[in-house]
């Protein structure tokens, strides 16, 4: 189980940082550049399909730590 742990884990770290900056509008928000602050984008393709694997990874993790805790 805590190498199911530790797989996850490293998976986890990898796809978030291969996802788009999405912040990059809350930034504009302290420097006043709000001509894209609104803009509505919606996911397609592989950005969508990453989102949502990171989503399954990270209530994977939760899930596996809730077990090894108890």
């Amino acid at each position: 189980m805590k190498t199911l742990l530790i797989i996850v884990s490293i998976l986890l770290i990898a796809i978030v940082l291969l996802q788009a900056a999405k912040a990059e509008s809350a930034s504009n928000v302290f420097t006043g550049g709000n001509d894209t602050l609104f803009k509505n984008r919606k996911e397609r393709g592989g950005e969508l399909f990453i989102t949502r694997f990171t989503f399954c990874l990270g209530a994977a993790f939760f899930i596996i730590c809730l077990l090894l805790g108890f």
